[in-house]
C-alpha cells in the first residue's frame, strides 16, 4: 500500500512540476515574441518618419516650397524605440538622432527663401544615412545574428 502511495504521489509530484516547467517555459517564450513584435513596429515607426520627412525636406528643396512635420511624433517614435530596444541598439538609436538633429540644422531652414542644391542636401543627408545603415545593422544583428550586415542605406 506505501509504495502504491509513493508510486502514486511521484507521479503527482512528477506532472505537477512538468506543467510548472512548461508553463514558465512557455510564458518566456511568449514574452521574447511579444518584445520582438514590440521592437519590430517601433523600428518601423521611426523608419516611417525618417523616410517621410527626409522626403517632405527633399521636395520642398527641390520645388523651393514650404514644408511642415510634427517634430513631435518624430522625438516620440524615438523614445518609443529606445524603449524595447537592447542597450546597444539603443546606443545606435540616440547616434541616429542626433545625426537627424545635425541634418535638420542645415536643411530644416526655410526652403523657399533659401533652398539648397540637391548636391548640398545629398551631402547633408551623409551623416544621418551613415547612422542609418549602423542601426538597421544593429537591429538585423539583434534579430537573427546570422543576417549579413547591409554595406548601403535604404530609403530616406
Amino acid at each position: 500500500m506505501l509504495e502504491t502511495l509513493l508510486t502514486t504521489g511521484a507521479g503527482a509530484l512528477s506532472a505537477t512540476a512538468g506543467v510548472v516547467v512548461g508553463g514558465i517555459v512557455t510564458r518566456r517564450a511568449q514574452d521574447r515574441q511579444w518584445l520582438r513584435d514590440k521592437q519590430l513596429d517601433a523600428y518601423k515607426e521611426l523608419f516611417t518618419h525618417y523616410a517621410r520627412f527626409t522626403m517632405i525636406l527633399r521636395r520642398a528643396h527641390a520645388d523651393r516650397s514650404g514644408w511642415d512635420y510634427d517634430w513631435g511624433e518624430w522625438s516620440a517614435s524615438l523614445m518609443r524605440a529606445s524603449l524595447v530596444a537592447p542597450a546597444g541598439i539603443a546606443h545606435e538609436i540616440q547616434a541616429f538622432g542626433l545625426a537627424i538633429n545635425s541634418f535638420l540644422d542645415v536643411v530644416g531652414r526655410d526652403a523657399r527663401t533659401d533652398p539648397l542644391t540637391s548636391e548640398e542636401f545629398e551631402a547633408a543627408r551623409e551623416a544621418p544615412a551613415a547612422a542609418q545603415v549602423r542601426l538597421v545593422n544593429a537591429i538585423r544583428r539583434s534579430l537573427n545574428g546570422a543576417e549579413k550586415e547591409l554595406p548601403f542605406g535604404i530609403g530616406g
